[in-house]
């Protein structure tokens, strides 16, 4: 008949994990000795598992024994030379193996987005450029990187730079360009901004127009804390007066319906493609033009498809908007 013996712990005076104790702690003990204990498990056998996992035998049983220790309950019984789990040793090996085939998981995306042929670049850029800059940018880019995948994340400018500091994006095409410690920005490029009135407008007939000739209208704008919104409110300001806005929204061609339906102007880049029932003036004064530009996290080391993506739209200073 087997003799069943109980795993001996000698007195350490090293304090156990408490059910209260503190996850991170919890965690940071455990995580390095749960593949130690797998290997041990699956195999039933210390000097096997040693030779299997390319680790000292004495590594091994001194990494079984502190686990126990930490978790304050026995995991293994003895049989002969060989090792049996306890029923707590089956529960914890169902959840260890579930953590560590996530944990393979994980490192296996995280490899496959930094490959630099079948990689991934978290992209952010403006709804304004959606139509036709940044396909126009996909499209070069992709001649040259046929595999290179991308999550892609259309939003306002300060939206899009909180995202890029929590790790979600590694580029984005934003304007204003920011001007901040923890970001690096370059300028990219100009848009130049149009005073948009409805077909029927009585400025309808003109060309051009000084700002200040539009300082009795009603205007349609972007909500505040967009950066088309800041430029506009700026240029007015500077034209000498405060613009009365009558409807805010969101994206820059519900704008342009807006004002086709009659409900006042708007300062807006040029349409991707022409809308009816709006003419697009050109403003002499001030000079009414955004700066494009492209911005990263300051001190983050890029992956070879993002690295590939930045010096490609660096590349396209000057050019990044469609003629």
């Amino acid at each position: 008949m087997a003799i069943i013996v109980p795993m001996v712990h000698q007195q350490s005076s090293r304090p156990r994990l408490s059910p209260s104790g503190d996850t991170e702690d919890i965690v940071a003990l455990l995580a390095p000795r749960l593949a130690h204990f797998a290997g041990v498990a699956r195999t039933e056998h210390v000097t096997r598992a040693a030779q299997e996992m390319n680790v000292p035998q004495s590594t091994l049983s001194r990494a079984l024994v502190r686990l126990e220790e930490d978790l304050g309950v026995d995991l293994f019984v003895r049989r002969g030379r060989t090792l049996a789990l306890t029923v707590a040793g089956r529960t914890f090996l169902g959840s260890v193996e579930r953590a560590l085939a996530e944990v393979e998981r994980a490192a296996d995306e995280v490899r496959a987005d930094a490959d630099p042929a079948t990689g991934k670049v978290a992209f952010g850029f403006l709804h304004t450029m959606g139509a036709e800059t940044v396909p126009g940018l996909l499209h070069a880019f992709r001649a040259d990187h046929p595999r290179v995948r991308f999550s892609l994340v259309q939003n306002y400018g300060e939206a899009m730079l909180e995202r890029l500091r929590a790790g979600e994006l590694d580029l984005c095409l934003t304007s204003p360009v920011p001007d901040a410690p923890d970001l690096v920005a370059r300028r990219l490029d100009e848009q130049k901004l149009r005073l948009v009135v409805p077909a029927d407008h009585s400025l309808a007939g003109r060309r051009r127009i000084r700002l200040a000739e539009a300082a009795d209208e009603i205007f349609v704008t972007l909500e505040p804390g967009y950066g088309l919104r800041r430029i506009t409110d700026a240029l007015c300001k500077e034209a000498g007066f405060r613009p009365r806005v009558a409807f805010e929204g969101e994206e820059a061609e519900t704008l342009r319906g807006l004002v086709a339906a009659g409900l006042g102007v708007a300062l807006l880049p040029p349409p991707a493609v022409p809308r009816p029932g709006v003419v697009e003036l050109t403003v002499t004064a001030p000079r009414a033009a955004r700066e494009i530009g492209v911005a990263w996290l300051a001190g983050r080391t890029d992956t070879p498809p993002v690295a590939a993506f930045k010096r490609f739209l660096l590349s396209r200073r000057g050019s990044l908007l469609p003629s």
